[in-house]
Order: structure tokens, then C-alpha cells, then sequence
């Protein structure tokens, strides 16, 4: 029998990385308080959030494998969150140049049929050069990445901002780490690629 596979994102760069599955998918928005909780680590505070997505999501979708995924970009033992602002993102660009940010992705495959669920963190490091006031201002104006954590997307003009990346999966600096997805999918009977 094939499941349902439901994302528990609104995120149009986490659709982008499923569609390139091939699988057929729907999305649902989690709507889940995502406000840290004290003494909370970063990798524990993506991994609860992408659980609690999962099981927001499984409330609706009650026979479904749900994934569930959060992020943050962590630079000098500080969370960096979305800007919002072209301030902001100047700012974090300004104190990112010339230094190395962390970005962790938890990610959470939920089976709502029996409550059960794999949960990973998948880190990535980006080392950014020393930018320049003029470079993080063009960059700005050409890729608005206001919603973007650390202000960058590195599958897109991002990538001239760096020195070097590293780490296992680099979809996961993207928002959705696809390789342990592909594996947690497998490993729940979905045959990846799938068959057409």
C-alpha cells in the first residue's frame, strides 16, 4: 500500500528540494510556537521544533509519513535567525565576513499511523571571505534573502559570498537535508528513486 507523504512546511525552498524526490507530496503549515526554550542547545532546539512540526502536522494527517524540519544558523555561540530587514541582513553579513557559521538542520520523518518517528541534526559550516560594504550591499539588492537564516542563499548568488563549505549534505544548508531524508524514506518502504 503506498503512503501519504506530507511535508510540514510552508517553505518554498523546502518544496524546491522535494520536488526534486519526484515523489508525490503535499504540504501543510505546522503553526507551532517556535520560541526557544531556556538552556536549550541549538541542535536540541532544531530537533524539538522538527518533531513538534511533524506531530502539529499528524493531528490532520492521521495515516501519513510527515516530515518535520527546522533550522538555524549559529555564529560564535549566537543564534542568527532570519533577518526580516535589509538592516539586519546587513548587519549579520557584516558580522558573518571573514568567519565560519554553522548551520543546523534537524529534520524528523513522523509515521502518524503508529507514533513512532526518526530524528537527526544534520550541521553544515560555511566560511565566509571578508566582504566588503559595497559587496554585502549588491548582494542585498539582488537576492532580497530577508527570510533566508544568516542572510544568504547559498544555492543562488550566496555561494560568491564564501570561502569554502563543509559538511556531509549540502541540501541541508538549504533548509532540508534530502540524503537522510532518501534514507528514513527507504527505510519506511518508499522506493527512491521511485518508479515512474
Amino acid at each position: 500500500m503506498t503512503r501519504s507523504i506530507v511535508l510540514g512546511s510552508t517553505s518554498p525552498f523546502r518544496k524546491e528540494l522535494m520536488d526534486k524526490l519526484y515523489l508525490t507530496y503535499s504540504t501543510a503549515a505546522p503553526n507551532i510556537d517556535e520560541t526557544p526554550l531556556v538552556g536549550e542547545s541549538s541542535e536540541e532546539m532544531v530537533m524539538r521544533l522538527s518533531l513538534k512540526k511533524a506531530k502539529a502536522v499528524s493531528e490532520r494527517h492521521s495515516d501519513a509519513l510527515i516530515i518535520g524540519s527546522d533550522q538555524c544558523a549559529v555564529l560564535e555561540n549566537l543564534v542568527m535567525g532570519k533577518p526580516g530587514t535589509h538592516e539586519e541582513a546587513i548587519e549579520q553579513l557584516r558580522h558573518s565576513s571573514g568567519k565560519t557559521v554553522k548551520f543546523l538542520t534537524g529534520l524528523c520523518l513522523y509515521d502518524a499511523k503508529n507514533a513512532t518517528y526518526e530524528l537527526e541534526c544534520v550541521p553544515f559550516e560555511v566560511e565566509f571571505r571578508e566582504l566588503m560594504d559595497t559587496e554585502i550591499e549588491n548582494y542585498l539588492r539582488i537576492e532580497e534573502p530577508y527570510n533566508c537564516a544568516g542572510s544568504f542563499k547559498s544555492e543562488a548568488l550566496g555561494i560568491t559570498l564564501f570561502n569554502k563549505m563543509q559538511g556531509e549534505d549540502p541540501s541541508s544548508l538549504i533548509g532540508l537535508p534530502l540524503i537522510k531524508l532518501c534514507g528514513m524514506l527507504r527505510r519506511k518502504g518508499i522506493a527512491l528513486p521511485p518508479s515512474k
